[in-house]
């Protein structure tokens, strides 16, 4: 089945249960319901037809292969538009039709979502989206990032620069959109320029990033030695043609994770070549569930959305918010699968994953009642022009500063802030 992406906005839109394989014999008891209430018409455009239709792969995968001790999984789609009034109202009618899980992929609607999931006991996952100080398990007990934060991302980034050329004497410039996202990684990233003597200094273009050309005037001015780019979207293809016409070569340039192949494809894929991102997923079929998805999934006519997107680096990050998520949701039922899967029981099998790397997608994660980050590990990979390839290892780096921004966010919550 090959969609358009009208297609797959459609389908999303229209369709409760997307991701269950082929009818099966079960009971309700035996139906895992999770909620995607996501935004497939305002601001993330760029990235959730993709990331959807991978988490939707993925479960249609699951339940092919018989579902987790005797369970399969349903989802229920819906667009929220990036609204948040519109994510509460969907969040209650999903909650009503028994989900127990929920990912808005926005961090207006996620932030909004924030106290209400706290209040009901139910799951939200918050992938490379949301408060980074979620990462606080105590203080946010149904909150699970999952994956590196913003904060995670940035420190990676900056190892990377410290292992290839030495952060010492450099100077490093944040080119980012000027939202809380865009400037999440300063304090990190400021702190880290006193650690390691390095200049620092940050220059904000205004959403949604179609026009930077002053921006990167004063970056040219700074003569940076690497700039890391902090936006979203199309605003992250003009950072990169800026870049370079400034004079950056590409080879120094850094992105958050919000850099894939349809950037390259804007760019000039010749153009980007050299250019760097945090990854938090391998990108392609090689991985095992990625094979397994191709053969069984999208050969087979099964995939929501159009075939060419599997592999590609949104997808692949739906395919491991999923595997993570049904991986908890097999150490829950682990010891009793009987009767349905709780809100409550989902959580503490969250809290139970340990070393999960989703056969090779992923870097090992490990989730616990006090980090639901999971670690914060990724790696930097490299557009060679025809694709991403890895120029690190898996890891994270500079935790001990990144927990300092999750901890005083967390007291910040605590005390109403």
């Amino acid at each position: 089945m090959k969609l358009s992406r009208r297609g797959v906005v459609g389908m999303a839109l229209a369709t409760v249960g997307l991701g269950g394989a082929p009818a099966l014999a079960q009971s309700s008891d035996q139906e895992i319901k999770f909620a995607l209430l996501q935004d497939f018409t305002a601001v993330y455009t760029f990235v959730t037809g993709e990331y959807n239709q991978g988490q939707q792969d993925y479960l249609t995968l699951v339940n092919l292969e018989g579902g987790v001790h005797g369970h399969t999984f349903s989802t229920i789609v819906r667009d929220t538009g990036n609204q948040p009034q519109r994510g509460i109202e969907a969040y209650n009618r999903a909650k009503e039709e028994g989900a127990i899980l929920f990912d808005f992929f926005s961090t207006p609607v996620s932030r909004a979502m924030v106290d209400q999931i706290l209040a009901d006991e139910r799951v939200m996952i918050t992938a490379l989206h949301g408060r980074g100080d979620a990462s606080a398990g105590e203080t946010f007990p149904y909150v699970f990032p999952m994956m590196a934060t913003y904060w995670s991302q940035a420190t990676v980034l900056a190892k990377y620069i410290d292992d290839s050329a030495g952060l010492e004497g450099k100077k490093i410039a944040l080119v980012h959109i000027d939202s809380p996202f865009g400037r999440e990684p300063i304090e990190v990233l400021r702190e880290l320029s006193e650690e390691k003597d390095f200049t620092f200094q940050t220059f904000a273009y205004a959403s949604p990033g179609n026009e930077q050309s002053s921006t990167w005037s004063e970056v040219r001015r700074f003569g940076p030695d690497y700039v890391m780019i902090w936006g979203a979207g199309g605003g992250q293809t003009v950072s990169v043609r800026e870049a370079i016409r400034n004079g950056i070569p590409a080879a120094n340039i850094l992105s958050v994770v919000w850099l894939a192949e349809t950037d390259a494809a804007n760019v000039g894929p010749d153009v980007m070549r050299g250019v760097k991102k945090f990854a938090a997923t391998s990108t392609g079929t090689d991985s095992p569930i990625l094979q397994r998805i191709v053969t069984q999934v999208a050969d087979a006519g099964l995939s929501a959305g159009d075939v060419a997107n599997v592999g590609t680096s949104y997808y692949n990050v739906g395919v491991a918010a999923m595997a993570i998520a049904v991986e908890a949701a097999r150490l829950a039922l682990e010891e009793d699968a009987s009767g349905p899967l709780t809100a409550d029981r989902l959580k503490a099998g969250f809290e139970r994953i340990s070393g999960f790397d989703a056969e090779g997608l992923i870097p090992p994660v490990t989730i616990t009642a006090q980090d639901h980050q999971g670690g914060g590990a990724g790696r930097v990979v490299e557009w060679t022009g025809s694709g991403w390839e890895p120029v690190s290892d898996w890891g994270a780096a500079f935790q001990e500063i990144v927990q300092r921004e999750i901890d005083a966010g967390a007291e910040a919550f605590r005390q109403g802030n």
